[in-house]
């Protein structure tokens, strides 16, 4: 694993990779206490009207992205200094946000540690097949890729399968305390939609808490693409990986209107979060800015970053993202080249 400093970034990068205590009490007050305001005006708003708690609803799935980025905080051990103050509201905040915290830390970590290496892939990323894979495929597996990189089933069925189901198991060879936690906040999570059916009856809770989970997963799911899956992102094999490169330039700086950035607690200075996990996320903007070297990245926007919906399958030879419809182009000259060689 690499780690060049040519620009001194890691100086920079140091006085905040340490979290502190006030910072991240206070974004937990200014976090989830108006999300639990917001749940509260939306079932007061069904006696009104079901668009005005469809609207309430959208707010607060914004405010529930913002607990996930504070429980992904905790997972990174960079939210607070104390081990266990991080145990405990990762696993409060992930009981909220429907994600078991210590399932989610183990996959999460694998991510950081090969995001953009080629012979790393399958634990805490979105699937991604080479071309080469790709062509050597069985029809049954190319269908399934396709229909998995489709975006109706990756933003719409994605976000209902991964948090309502997936999440639920625990994974092969997990440890004991991984397991507890599991069914600790599976439990807490039937325990608390149960006492919520029986104090407001099962349809307001569906009104209330079914869009506001799907959005909110939706937009989850959008931001970990977007941020690693644009044309010229970085891919490598083993051999060539090189962490710094994978995390400036396999990892995008997603910018933002100033709300946004809020909302999504600044995880579009992804790059800089994937260069060092341990700094907090009120910190990230801050350190984009401290060294002219960190904001020499990709940078998209909301309107460019609706292009990496048509980036499907990775090509090694020009090392972009390209789009289902190119691989016939690319077979064509593979075969061409191929036949000069012979000759």
């Amino acid at each position: 694993m690499k780690h060049d400093d040519k620009n001194g970034w890691r100086s920079d990068i140091a006085p905040y990779e340490r979290p502190h205590m006030r910072h991240s009490v206070w974004q937990i007050l200014n976090t989830v206490i108006p999300f639990f305001a917001l749940w509260y005006f939306a079932y007061l708003s069904l006696s009104v009207s079901i668009w005005l708690t469809l609207v309430i609803d959208i707010i607060a799935s914004g405010f529930l992205v913002r607990i996930f980025i504070i429980f992904h905080d905790c997972c990174h051990k960079s939210f607070f200094k104390n081990k266990w103050a991080n145990e405990i509201v990762g696993t409060l905040t992930g009981i909220l946000t429907f994600v078991p915290y210590h399932q989610w830390r183990y996959t999460h970590s694998i991510h950081h540690a090969s995001s953009g290496n080629l012979d790393r892939r399958g634990v805490g990323d979105i699937w991604t097949l080479t071309v080469d894979e790709y062509q050597k495929s069985s029809w049954k597996k190319r269908l399934t890729y396709r229909l998995y990189r489709n975006p109706l089933i990756m933003f719409i069925i994605g976000p209902i399968f991964i948090f309502l189901i997936d999440y639920r198991f625990n994974r092969k060879r997990a440890g004991m305390k991984e397991r507890m936690n599991t069914y600790i906040t599976n439990v807490s999570i039937v325990g608390s939609l149960a006492l919520l059916c029986w104090a407001i009856g099962w349809q307001s809770v569906l009104l209330i808490q079914g869009p506001m989970f799907f959005v909110s997963g939706m937009m989850g799911i959008w931001l970990f693409y977007v941020q690693h899956n644009y044309e010229e992102t970085y891919f490598e094999n083993e051999p060539e990986w090189d962490y710094v490169k994978a995390a400036m330039h396999g990892s995008s700086f997603y910018k933002l209107p100033r709300v946004l950035h809020w909302i999504t607690g600044n995880i579009g200075f992804h790059h800089i979060h994937h260069l060092s996990p341990r700094v907090p996320n009120y910190y990230l903007e801050k350190v984009h800015n401290k060294n002219a070297v960190l904001r020499n990245v990709q940078t998209i926007t909301l309107m460019t970053s609706l292009e990496s919906l048509k980036f499907r399958i990775w090509c090694e030879d020009t090392k972009k993202f390209i789009r289902f419809k190119d691989l016939k182009p690319i077979k064509v000259k593979r075969s061409l080249v191929k036949t000069l060689e012979m000759d």
